[in-house]
């Protein structure tokens, strides 16, 4: 991996960054059954701060017999709350280009274990529709997945979250739109102000990209009635096509 970085102190002495990669054990969890009834398989991403665990629990009503959820876990975890709670972060500004390498590598063979049981369980993979879901941060990692790792979900679902400033959406548009990737924003979401969802609308109307928005009336959380209604619609519109 290449490196630039590096500083001067003030006795002259240069302070100089490397990078060398380890093996690192990552988590996550499943719900539902991978069986011959299977129709859907989901890969649903977790927030800044969150666990892979108890963000899958926001699925727990979606489990029919037919839908079959993987939930990584970011791999870095931190203390959230005066050392009472661990969450876990995708990435930080620091060193950011390395962690982004490395859990779009991750994702990339959690797809392949997936794929693997699904092949070993003697079931069809052409039979099954690939949903994805990233809440928060989880939709800059989704999507950085999608562009940086190849992975191609038939339906891709950005909750609280908009497209990461890299991603040229003039290049990617016909890519997103093929996958119906659906923005779905609370209407009194702190963190996705006015000021940045009109610069992300912005950037979409330049690039011609028709990418739906669906608003409700919520903050930046996880709203399982609204999870409902958004499946709903989109498995409707999936008969469709």
């Amino acid at each position: 991996m290449p490196n630039n970085d590096s500083s001067e102190t003030s006795s002259g002495s240069s302070i100089t960054a490397h990078h060398i990669r380890v093996q690192k054990t990552a988590r996550y969890y499943s719900l539902g059954t991978l069986s011959a009834a299977t129709r859907e398989i989901w890969f649903v991403i977790h927030g800044y701060g969150q666990l892979a665990e108890y963000f899958l629990r926001h699925f727990c009503t979606l489990d029919n017999g037919t839908r079959f959820f993987v939930a990584p876990e970011a791999l870095s975890r931190f203390y959230v709350k005066e050392w009472t709670r661990v969450g876990a972060v995708w990435t930080t500004k620091e060193d950011r280009d390395a962690e982004v390498s490395d859990y779009v590598a991750y994702l990339q063979q959690l797809e392949h274990v997936i794929l693997r049981q699904i092949h070993e369980k003697g079931l069809k993979r052409e039979e099954m529709r690939i949903w994805s879901l990233g809440f928060s941060q989880g939709v800059t990692t989704l999507l950085r997945w999608i562009v940086r790792g190849g992975f191609r979900p038939d339906r891709v679902i950005c909750w609280a979250g908009d497209i990461p400033a890299e991603i040229d959406i003039c290049h990617y548009k016909d890519l997103f739109e093929r996958m119906n990737a659906t923005f779905v924003i609370g209407s009194h979401d702190e963190f996705l102000t006015p000021e940045r969802l009109n610069r992300h609308h912005d950037l979409l109307a330049q690039a011609g990209a028709h990418l739906p928005c669906i608003r409700f009336d919520g903050g930046h959380v996880m709203d399982t009635n609204v999870l409902h209604r958004v499946v709903q619609e989109l498995s409707q519109e999936a008969i469709l096509y």
